[in-house]
């Protein structure tokens, strides 16, 4: 396989998950160098979280959906999150997603750095700091992804979402992830949630992220 170019990857990305060292064969089982890279990939994500909350410009597609949901249905915000959740960990039977180590641990660890990050992070004031802030957190949420997507421990169930239609299709993962985020930010428009400049920016930029960091994971650990 020959290795990619830094200029490819810049304006490509990967088109799909690269075979990586710390790859596990098992997805409930794992040695220490993998189980760090899927902490350290839940870490950036949480902290990427964090990032697009403080810039408070939009939040994410998939909270949109929530909003959507919640203000039809009278349900709070959380529960529309869990119920749309459940509802995503369906649709991966007939795609054939397997969960994980990386599934279970998703939620537990993410949440926890991201509330801890928002009470830490200084939040931006001035327009400028504010998008600087989103578009930071989208860079951090993709080389999050990147990291613990690599490890195949398991998705978490959005993201396995995009995993099991990127196998299925073949369809570059940055494709595939920008069509889940912008039908999913149409839905949740359309049932009433909130949206913003960050809102659309997430949408339109997470996969091109995603494929970004893929890109350069693909090429730092390129063997002949």
């Amino acid at each position: 396989m020959t290795k990619p170019s830094w200029k490819y990857i810049l304006l490509n990305g990967a088109r799909t998950f690269p075979t990586v060292p710390w790859r596990s064969p098992h997805r409930w089982r794992t040695q220490p160098l993998t189980l760090a890279i899927l902490l350290s990939g839940f870490v950036c994500f949480g902290v990427g979280e964090a990032l697009l909350v403080i810039a408070g410009i939009g939040v994410s597609p998939w909270t949109v959906l929530a909003q959507g949901v919640s203000y039809r249905t009278g349900l709070t915000l959380g529960t529309a999150s869990f119920l749309i959740s459940g509802t995503v960990l369906l649709l991966w039977i007939p795609l054939r997603e397997r969960p994980g180590l990386g599934t279970v641990l998703n939620s537990f660890i993410i949440g926890y750095v991201l509330e801890f990050s928002v009470n830490v992070l200084p939040h931006p004031q001035q327009l400028w700091w504010k998008l600087l802030s989103d578009l930071s957190g989208i860079l951090v949420v993709g080389i999050g992804s990147a990291l613990y997507l690599t490890t195949d421990l398991g998705p978490g169930p959005r993201d396995g979402l995009m995993t099991s239609l990127h196998h299925k299709t073949g369809v570059r993962v940055s494709r595939v992830r920008l069509g889940l985020e912008m039908l999913v930010l149409s839905l949740g428009w359309a049932l009433g949630g909130n949206l913003g400049i960050g809102t659309l920016l997430f949408a339109l930029l997470i996969g091109r992220s995603i494929a970004l960091w893929l890109g350069v994971l693909a090429r730092l650990t390129h063997t002949r």
